[in-house]
């Protein structure tokens, strides 16, 4: 079959490699569409993640297609079944697990391959992370699982309630889900983008107001002024990942608030905090990684809903022989060039 491997930094190729085989309590899925992700391209920026794979190592994990083979042992899926199938899954039995932190799970079971025509879903996979996609669900927006997962763990993680107002700091992928979400759960949404472009993204996805990077001199003044008595948002939301939108974050919160660091900077970045403030306004940071299967039915349920916007998200389609071609395009020219989510499709 043909399969998207990464080699290391800025080093996918496109290869032809064995057709997996599933062995027991396993399946294989059939590649219907697989979707870009910004941590895929950090990914291929850094050459390396320090949980998810070690290079050369098949590439991409949000996927969603068709059961293709059955191991032995499988009893709730056959083949043709049209399923999503989640890029991790935990042991339940570890100390995180017990304590309701799935997400941390000593073990976590890491699955990737998205980018090729089949998949191969390890068994624990199967068994916990693996879900039934209705038919009248499109394959390529179930795909959209497992970003949106992360981020239902992070608004249980911020306890956002209706009327509280959230800023959202960047309009990537990821943060454009994050406004999404919280403004269907009631939360106002207060955007901090780029450009234009972004802004427009920003608004269709639920942000009620923006802050636009180049028209401000001052984002968290300019923030601050759109919060009653310009105390700060209830909750920020930092999906960039840069020191410097760190410190906005801890500066846009209001007295009580809660940061959250959704965005997760390259190993042995430093951050230099406001320690008295930090203190002095009883201010919780926190910081949300991956999903649980509690929130990945929490995501399915509502991408099936039809409240959900997924058409908006899939906004590309690309074929997997020009992989290479579209993240290098990513990375050198920017989110602000290319679709929101692309699907790969072979």
């Amino acid at each position: 079959m043909t399969a998207a491997v990464l080699y290391g930094k800025e080093d996918v190729r496109i290869e032809r490699v064995p057709v997996p085989e599933a062995g027991a309590g396993e399946v294989v899925v059939r590649v219907a569409a697989a979707l870009t992700c910004g941590t895929d391209l950090k990914v291929y920026k850094r050459g390396y993640h320090a949980k998810m794979l070690i290079p050369p190592a098949l590439f991409g994990h949000e996927v969603a297609g068709f059961v293709d083979q059955v191991g032995g042992g499988v009893k709730d899926f056959k083949v043709g079944d049209r399923v999503v199938a989640l890029n991790s899954a935990p042991c339940d039995v570890c100390f995180f697990c017990r304590h309701d932190q799935q997400n941390l799970c000593d073990d976590l079971v890491f699955n990737n391959g998205a980018y090729a025509e089949y998949i191969r879903i390890p068994a624990r996979i199967v068994a916990k992370n693996m879900l039934h996609v209705p038919e009248s669900v499109e394959l390529t927006h179930a795909a959209l699982t497992e970003p949106l997962a992360c981020v239902m763990l992070g608004l249980r993680d911020v306890h956002a309630q209706p009327g509280d107002t959230m800023v959202v700091i960047g309009a990537g992928p990821i943060g454009l889900l994050f406004m999404h979400a919280a403004s269907l759960q009631g939360v106002r949404v207060i955007a901090v983008v780029k450009r234009e472009s972004q802004e427009q993204a920003a608004r269709a996805f639920g942000a009620t107001e923006v802050v636009r990077l180049d028209e401000t001199q001052d984002a968290i003044a300019s923030v601050r002024a759109l919060t009653e008595d310009q105390r700060g948002a209830d909750v920020v939301i930092e999906a960039v990942a840069t020191p410097m939108t760190w410190g906005w974050s801890v500066d846009m919160v209001r007295k009580g608030g809660v940061v959250n660091f959704f965005g997760g900077p390259p190993a042995g970045t430093r951050v230099d905090l406001d320690t008295n403030r930090l203190h002095y306004n009883n201010i919780e940071l926190q910081a949300t990684f991956h999903h649980t299967p509690a929130s990945v039915r929490e995501a399915f349920t509502l991408i099936g809903s039809g409240r959900f916007k997924s058409a908006q998200y899939v906004t590309g389609q690309a074929a997997l022989a020009d992989l290479p071609e579209l993240f290098a395009r990513m990375a050198h020219r920017g989110a602000a060039d290319c679709d929101i989510k692309t699907a790969i499709v072979s």
